[in-house]
């Protein structure tokens, strides 16, 4: 019996680890830009990415399916230097760190905490670990 092989996380030789932070409530656009802009400054941080609850363009059933969704918290944000458009309602963030040992995965942990203090008002969970797809998997094969 063989015993079973741990993937591993690494890309280009690097290991990557993720930071998961859930929110206790779904962040509005201004409270969202506020956490992006605090942790745009944190270095070693490789990508960002959000999840929440969708607010799309059109509403998509109901009495009012087709028309336009004037929802107030869908709009651009502003992210350093950068526009971006808000379609969530932010309720998670998992970042990629791009670091070379614990302890300057421990530094950046410390940083990312302070920059959740000061901006995430109702509370958050933390977690450390790998949470997104880093390599393909048969299903990517079969549906290509």
């Amino acid at each position: 019996m063989s015993s079973p092989i741990k993937p591993t996380a690494e890309y280009a030789e690097k290991p990557l680890p993720e930071v998961q932070i859930l929110t206790n409530r779904l962040l509005s656009a201004d409270s969202t830009e506020r956490v992006l802009n605090a942790l745009d400054v944190i270095p070693n941080i490789r990508q960002i990415n959000m999840t929440g609850e969708s607010l799309p363009k059109t509403i998509n059933n109901g009495p009012g399916k087709g028309h336009a969704n004037n929802h107030t918290e869908r709009k651009i944000i502003h992210v350093g230097n950068q526009e971006v458009e808000l379609r969530y309602l932010v309720g998670g963030f998992y970042i990629e760190m791009d670091v070379e040992s614990e302890e300057e995965l421990d530094a950046r942990l410390e940083e990312i905490k302070a920059a959740c203090d000061a901006t995430i008002e109702h509370g958050y969970t933390l977690q450390v670990g790998r949470y997104l797809k880093y390599k393909p998997t048969l299903h990517d094969y079969r549906s290509a």
